[in-house]
């Protein structure tokens, strides 16, 4: 059974834009790579065709991974989700706490699905260990979650959308 895939419309764009440009773009660049390889003869000991050949399978599978995914979305409508808890498409606002040394900070995350995940720049899968531990707590609320740099408390400070 194929896993439905859960996107904010942000993600939603962007995944479509990605297959727009693989199938017009990128498609034509690595025609034309295999086109010039071919004519370097032999291809037996035709390093660029081989090159060529493998970056064409890459990218065939990456549009029809992405098919694939577009077929079984699911779109996070941000209008009809509420403040009051955290959820898919909710940004919050917590301050992580570490409970072996007390130090703490503030962070800022945005719960998305996981194929928009980004920890680098907050984007936190809701599938992930804080992402999932998150989900449907309120303003307020701590919750004690076990990373590999041990258990943090991670109490609630805004959610929005």
């Amino acid at each position: 059974m194929v896993k439905q895939v859960v996107l904010t419309k942000e993600g939603l764009e962007k995944l479509e834009n990605e297959l727009e440009e693989l199938k017009s773009v990128k498609r034509k660049e690595v025609a034309e790579k295999i086109k010039v390889a071919l004519s370097f003869g032999d291809l037996s000991e035709n390093s660029e065709y081989d090159e060529a050949k493998n970056e064409q399978a890459i990218m065939e599978a990456r549009i029809a991974d992405i098919e694939v995914m577009l077929k079984n979305v699911r779109v996070i409508d941000e209008d009809e989700l509420s403040n009051e808890n955290i959820h898919i498409g909710s940004k919050v606002e917590v301050r992580v706490t570490n409970t072996k040394t007390g130090s703490s900070t503030v962070a800022n995350y945005k719960i998305v699905g996981s194929n928009e995940a980004d920890p680098l720049s907050g984007n936190i899968s809701d599938e992930s260990v804080v992402g999932k531990s998150l989900l449907n707590h309120g303003i307020g609320d701590k919750i004690s979650i076990e990373v590999p740099a041990g258990v943090m408390e991670y109490e609630v400070l805004a959610i929005s959308k």
